[in-house]
Formats: structure tokens, sequence, C-alpha cells
């Protein structure tokens, strides 16, 4: 093992010693962490997003602590340790990847994606231990974010068939979608109205997945694309020594108006 990985390892079960670690990391259990993962992960995104490759080093180490933290905590209880992690991953690249590491010819991408597919879902079907029917829809992580999930459940149901076979009807229902959302709201039932915003919002996913639009990134985009134009409003305001609740909507309005063609990204 590489010296310093060693190290990193050997500096985790220190800390988790009971009789002189830190009291902080022994506390901690695999539930525990569940925030500091997420939120490791969502700053290693972050780095790249800013293409900061200082930060992403130093993110990418503390994202690395998270998976020997819990590979830690599992050694300890007798379940697994970060070398069964290590092989565990290497088997999965190995598997995955016939046309590199085995005689397999794939002749597109399409090729690949398909295979690629294949694999999960003959890992899916060897961790079923039942005899119950397993669902094409199984893996997809429950603790996913909402969209990224909705794109692959919709991902494996298209696998299977399950799905339009060109962009011009998801456009109809998004509109149908639109229209029971309104409907929805006329009826002033907030449930029904949470339904139907869902459902649109599910739709959309689908048409952004038919226009090969990854839909979590379009809309970390949208609101980057807002903050900004917002923060525009924010700094005319305040030169005219007022604040955003003394303008009139239509002032405001104007303001985002020429925030859009002062901000506009050069073509």
């Amino acid at each position: 093992m590489l010296k310093n990985t060693q190290q990193l390892l050997d500096l985790m079960s220190r800390l988790r010693q009971p009789e002189d670690g830190c009291a902080w990391d022994i506390k901690q259990d695999f539930k525990s962490l569940i925030p500091y993962l997420i939120e490791e992960a969502y700053e290693v995104v972050d780095a790249i997003e800013r293409n900061d490759l200082e930060d992403l080093q130093a993110e990418l180490g503390d994202l690395l602590l998270q998976v020997v933290f819990h590979a830690q905590i599992a050694k300890e209880r007798g379940h697994f340790d970060f070398e069964a992690v290590s092989l565990s991953i290497s088997d999965k690249l190995i598997r995955r990847h016939p046309h590199v590491f085995s005689d397999a010819v794939f002749k597109t991408d399409a090729e690949r994606h398909q295979a690629w597919e294949q694999s999960k879902a003959d890992e899916r079907a060897e961790k079923q231990k039942s005899t119950e029917k397993l669902s094409v829809l199984a893996g997809v992580a429950a603790s996913l974010p909402a969209l990224m999930a909705s794109e692959k459940i919709q991902d494996r149901a298209a696998q299977h068939g399950f799905d339009w076979p060109d962009v011009p009807p998801v456009f109809d229902k998004v509109l149908e979608e639109l229209a029971e959302v309104k409907e929805a709201w006329e009826s002033g039932d907030q449930a029904h109205i949470q339904e139907e915003i869902g459902d649109l919002l599910f739709v959309a996913v689908n048409l952004a997945r038919h226009l090969k639009v990854n839909p979590e990134i379009a809309l970390k985009e949208s609101n980057r694309k807002f903050s900004k134009r917002f923060e525009y409003i924010e700094a005319q305001v305040e030169a005219s020594e007022r604040s955003l609740l003394d303008c009139e909507l239509a002032e405001l309005d104007s303001f985002w108006n020429d925030a859009k063609i002062a901000l506009k990204q050069p073509q």
C-alpha cells in the first residue's frame, strides 16, 4: 500500500482509539457521518466548477477521509476494511470494462452503454437473495437528489422499452402536466397541487433526458444565472440609496432586463 495512504489509515485508527483518541471521532457512526459525506461530495463538485485545482486537491482529500472514516468503523465492527473497499471497486472496474480488460469489442457508444447497464443489472440480480422478482428500478438510491433519481428511474424504464420514441410527445406531455397543475391550483387542494407539481417536474426531467441535457446541471446553471442577475439588481438599487422593498416591481423588472444584457455571456 502507498505510504501516504497507510499513514491516513493509521491516523484514522488513532483518532478512533477509545482510550486516547478524539472524543468526536470516537462517537461517530455510519449514520452520523452522512451529512459530512454529502457536504464533502458537493464541495468537490464546487471546486471543479470553479476550476480551482488547488481547492480540488484539498476537497478530494476531505472526501477520501470520509471513505477512510467509514472503512475504519466497518473494520472495528468486523464487517470490512479499506483494503476490501479497494478490492471491491477494482473488481467492479474490471468487470464493467471487458473491452479494456478482456476481449470484448463494442462498435458504438450505445453498445458500450448497454453492456455497462447489463453488467449493473447482473450485479443487482446477484445481490438479490430471495425468489422475489427484482424490479428493473432496483438499486436507484432513495437518498439521491430528486432530479438525479428521476433521471435514473426514467433511464432504467427506457432501457426496457417504456419510453416515448422521440421528442414531440414529451413536449405534449409537459403542456398536459402544466394544465393539470393549473387545474389543481384552481381547485385549492394543496395536496393535489403538490402532486401535480411533482408530475410536472418529473416530465420536465424526461424532456431534458430526451434533449440530451443533464437536468441537475441545467438547474444549477439557472440558479447561478438568476443569482448573478439578482445581484446586479441589488447593486443598482444600492446605488440609488434605496432598499429592494422601496422599489416597485416594474422597476426591479426593468433592472432584470438590464442585467440580462449586461451579464450576457460572450458567444
